[in-house]
This record gives C-alpha cells, structure tokens and sequence, in this order.
C-alpha cells in the first residue's frame, strides 16, 4: 500500500463527518434567523413581515426535498455532532433573552414583536425542544441539564420525566397519553395529552418518592424532578415580569405556548393510530419520514422507528427501517397538515396503516 494511499485511508473518516456535519448545519438556519431578527431590530413594520418567510421557504423545501434512506457509517467521529448540540443550545438561550429585550425595548404591540412572538415560538419548538430531546438521552449528567434547561425556556420541563420514564416505555398502547389514538383529531388529541403527561410525570416522581398518591404538601416533594422543574421555569418567567413588564413577559409566555403546539404536533403523528403488538417495541411502533431535508434540520428527529428501538443512539447514527410506516409529508408539511387539513391527514395516514397492516388493520386484531 503506498503512502498516499494510506493517507487517504486515515482521511476518509474525518471526509465522512464532515460531510454529514455540513448536511446537519441546516438546522442552524431558523435559530440564526431569529438571532438576526433580533440583533437588527427595530424594523419598519413592512420589513419584519419577510422574516417569517423562512418559515414558509422551510415547508416548501421539505415537500420538495428528496428522500434520504442510506444508513449512517460506522466511522463518524462523534464529537462534531455534540458540538453542534451545544450552539444550537446556546443559540436558543441567547434568541430567549433578545426576544425580551426587544419586547420591553419597543412594547408588545408592534410588528416586530408580533413576528418575533412567532419567529421565536416556531424556533423554540423546531429547535429547542428538538435538541433538548435530543439531550435528555444522553446518559452523561451534563447534557441532560442542558437538555432540562431549555425545557425550561418553553415551561414544559415535566416533558424530561414524562417522554423518558412514561412515554418511552408505553408508547402505541392505550396507557400513553402521547400516543395519538386512531381516529382522533390533533386538537382532541392536544387538549387531551397536555394535561395527562403532566399528571403522569407528577405521579412518577411521586412513585420514585415513594407514595404515588402523596398529597401535594408532603415534603417529600421538594425533592421531586417536575417541582424542580416548575420552580425554575417560572421563577424565571416571574423574573422576567419583574424585571422587563407585562408585556415581556407576556410574549414569553406565548411563544413557550407556540413551542407546546408544535412539540405535540410532532408527538401527535409521530405514533398516531399504532398499536404495539406485543411487549417489546418495534420499529413499526413509529412513523419515519423519508425526507432528507427533515432528517437534517431536526437533527435526526424523524428516524424516530430507530429511535423508541434504541433511545440512546445519537441523532447522527440513527438508522433507516424500511419496514416502518411513512408519513406522506416531511416533519414541516405533516405539521401544516395536523393543524388545518385533519381530514386530508386521516385519510393518508389511514391509507399507509391499512397498506402495512398496522394499527387497526393488524393482521391480529
């Protein structure tokens, strides 16, 4: 073997991450608008509209976006993909604070913090949220406080206890309250599993505690992960009302409100209408999208047949399973879908589990 040969041999492994890396950098591209947005403001009225309009460039690329089905490679070097975690992190972090900033700066009710309201809410969920799942996997203590604190920036830290401890171990069964039943519409679904996660994730502190019925005084709660959890996110929520006004804090609120929307979007078709054939979870327990545009901006989300089969496999080694069912849309479209077209949406999703013989079409129902 000759000494360029063998050097090639040595490169191709830090070829291959950056390849991959640089597919992955899409997903800096709604935080980076929102930070632009609020590092430029104020704008003129007719100039804050055009920043949503990654937004709307965002649903357009991900219906046109081809499919992406290759497995990962065994070689990728792990810590670039980490990395990339942590900006994203610190980005969304530093979007929290200016959207304040401007929001007291220039009052609530102007343009730019009505599209900021938006800009900002549609980031926390599409990438906050997103990469504070991606954390809370983790096993090391680090990342998962990382991951626990930016929960904390939409109000909905229970989601750490809950997804982990609750949805995890009884997802496509009817015990899940993040399992979207057949049938069943997003707003049924939104308004139902919102208030039942939380109750659930109390209750398994509680249980870890010892007592899965101890009533709300007992002092045994203050070592509770969800009070924890609740005393962070709105003491820093009442210290924005103290600090910066109502209407600051109002417009936090509100895009930790769009966030929540848009987690539970994802959850709702994430595993509607399935149901878990036995014991053990499968890779047909779970919708995929095959779009390559989704993959990489949310950062490995929509391999989620791979991800409930192996929870803490990092977001850049997740696998394709073609036997999962597809959603028709990627992570984007399937969004817009859920929101404002429920029937065009139960009509394909139904279509795809009576093809694969999954849910209420299972061959041993």
């Amino acid at each position: 073997m000759t000494t360029a040969s063998v050097a090639a041999e040595r490169l191709a492994p830090a070829l291959e991450t950056a390849r991959i890396l640089a597919r992955h950098l899409l997903c800096l591209v709604l935080p980076l608008t929102a930070f632009g947005f609020f590092w430029t403001a104020p704008h003129p009225w007719y100039l804050s509209l055009p920043w949503l309009g990654v937004v709307v460039a965002s649903v357009w690329l991900d219906r046109r976006a081809g499919t992406e089905t290759r497995q990962p490679a065994r070689t990728r070097v792990a810590w670039p993909f980490d990395a990339l975690l942590y900006v994203l992190a610190a980005l969304q972090f530093v979007n929290l604070g200016l959207l304040v900033r401007v929001t007291a700066s220039h009052g609530f009710w102007t343009m730019d913090s009505l599209v900021g309201w938006q800009l900002m809410g549609i980031t926390s969920g599409y990438s906050g949220i997103v990469v504070a799942h991606e954390l809370i996997h983790r096993q090391a203590r680090l990342p998962r406080l990382v991951g626990r604190a930016l929960l904390c920036g939409v109000l909905y830290e229970h989601f750490y206890t809950e997804h982990i401890r609750g949805h995890h171990a009884r997802v496509a069964t009817p015990d899940d309250p993040a399992t979207a039943r057949f049938g069943e519409s997003y707003h049924r679904f939104f308004w139902r599993t919102v208030p039942a996660q939380f109750r659930h994730a109390w209750r398994l502190e509680a249980r870890r505690l010892g007592d899965e019925d101890m009533r709300w005084w007992d002092p045994r709660l203050l070592r509770s992960r969800v009070v924890h959890g609740l005393a962070v996110e709105w003491a820093v929520a009442l210290a924005i009302l103290a600090g910066f006004g109502g209407g600051a804090f109002a417009i936090y609120l509100a895009q930790a409100f769009v966030a929540i929307r848009l987690l539970e979007a994802v959850n709702f078709f994430e595993h509607w209408g399935l149901a878990r054939q036995g014991s053990k979870i499968t890779p047909v327990d779970s919708w995929d999208t095959e779009s390559w545009f989704t993959l990489y901006t949310l950062v490995g989300l929509s391999r989620h047949a791979d991800h409930h089969a192996f929870a803490t496999r990092p977001y850049q080694q997740l696998r394709h399973w073609p036997e999962s069912p597809k959603l028709p849309r990627g992570y984007f479209g399937m969004v817009v879908m859920a929101f404002a077209r429920n029937r065009r949406f139960q009509k394909l999703m139904t279509e795809e589990l009576e093809r694969r013989r999954l849910g209420p079409f299972a061959t041993s129902a």
